[in-house]
Formats: structure tokens, sequence, C-alpha cells
């Protein structure tokens, strides 16, 4: 273990990878999603896109001890629940996808998710569907296989769940709980799979300390009041991630 923790420091480009985990955990923290969409375009740049998954999941177990403890007191706990069973069976199926697509081919997806969720974001865009029980299962398998094919679990429940009535509050309560429990899944299953390699692992417990002091200043500054400004914030910061990260700059 040693070694790997020598080879993660050695790792070109780690400050890059540590700043990006960072700045992912303060947005996490605040606005409840967000993270995965800063980290790995930036980290996908920097190590290969299994090894950037493996040290998000681990990275992001810190939530269970920074956001998802206050988030439980709001959650929608029949939404969260739906969306979740059908995400734990379908990231599996995604690792899959991982382990046998391209990597270039992974890199320009996750551009080009992290880019479309953006700007359906930043123009408004909503489903337009109802919530129901058979809708939330759909959207968390659709998450499941997404996140555990390119680390993005968030973008299509983020909407989803944005199509709803609920307030800050609540949306952002059901999105930690969400992606806390099914990120921390991803560890296991990337670890059966083969893709835990003592490399990411130690990357993974390096990230974690940045990534949970990011969530707990994150969660710390969130006022349902100021959502509005700190998204625009959060928006150019995914922006410049995205850039960073595409596959053209090598």
């Amino acid at each position: 273990m040693p070694d790997a923790f020598a080879l993660a420091l050695a790792l070109p480009g780690l400050w890059a990878a540590v700043a990006a985990t960072l700045v992912a955990g303060l947005v996490y923290g605040f606005v409840g999603f967000g993270g995965a969409m800063i980290f790995m375009p930036v980290a996908t740049a920097i190590m290969p896109i299994e090894q950037a998954l493996v040290a998000m999941s681990i990275a992001a177990l810190s939530s269970f001890v920074t956001v998802l403890p206050k988030a439980v007191r709001h959650v929608d706990l029949r939404a969260s629940v739906a969306l979740i069973g059908p995400a734990l069976v379908a990231s599996w199926a995604g690792i899959g996808l991982l382990a046998t697509l391209e990597v270039t081919l992974l890199r320009w997806a996750v551009c080009a998710i992290c880019t479309v969720t953006l700007a359906a974001l930043v123009s408004g865009w909503r489903i337009e569907a109802a919530p129901t029980l058979f809708r939330r299962m759909a959207i968390g398998g659709a998450s499941g296989i997404i996140g555990g094919a390119t680390g993005l679990l968030g973008p299509v429940m983020v909407l989803f769940q944005l199509a709803g009535r609920e307030d800050a509050a609540t949306n952002r309560a059901t999105a930690v709980v969400f992606l806390t429990v099914v990120g921390s899944a991803l560890v296991p299953l990337l670890a059966l799979k083969g893709l835990m390699t003592p490399q990411a692992l130690a990357l993974g417990f390096l990230l974690f300390f940045p990534y949970a002091a990011g969530a707990r200043v994150g969660q710390a500054l969130f006022q349902p009041s100021r959502v509005r400004l700190y998204r625009v914030a959060a928006y150019l910061t995914i922006t410049g991630a995205i850039l960073l990260g595409l596959p053209v700059w090598e």
C-alpha cells in the first residue's frame, strides 16, 4: 500500500485533481449535485476513467459524515427508495460498459453528458412528466447505467427531480441521499469488476479529505434564498471543467 500512495502522489496533474475535488465538494455540499460534473471531466484528462471513477466513489464516501446526516431530515423517502433501488441494479450494467468501451469514447461521453445537462439547467428546461413511481424507477435505472459507465450518476436524476414541485431543501436532500447511497455502492461493484487497483484506492483516500472539506463548507453556506446566485457560480465552474476535460487537448 505505501507503494500505491507513492504512485498516487507522483501522478502528473495531481494538484489539478485535488483542486477539482475541493470545488466539486463545495458545489455538491451547497446545491446537492454537480460534484461529479466538475470532477470527472478534469480527472479523466489526468488519469484513466476507471481510476477517476474509483477515486471519486471513495472520496464521496465522506458524504456520510458531511452532508447526509442533515439531508435525511428533509428527504422524500419514498421518492428516494424508488430511485435508488433500480439505480443499484443498473449500475452493474454500467460498470460492464466501462470495462468494455473505448476510453476516448467514454471521455467524450462524460463531456457530452455534462454539457447537455448544464445547458438544460441554465436554460431552465425541465422534464414535463409527473413523478410517478414507474417513472422514478426508470430514471433511477437510467442514472445507474450512466453513472456506472461514466461516474455521472446525477444529471438524469437531477433534471427529473427538478420537474417536481418540491422546495429547494427537499430537492437537494433527495439528490444528496441518492448520490451518496448509489455512489457508495459503486465501490464494492468496481472491486468485483477488478477495477479497484491499489493506486486508484490510494488516490481515493487522498481525495477524501478535500472533498469532505468542500462539502462541509458548501453545506454551511446553503440557504434556499441564495441558491440562484450560487448556481450561477456552479454553472461557470462546471463549464470550465468541461472545457479542461475535452480530449482534444491531447
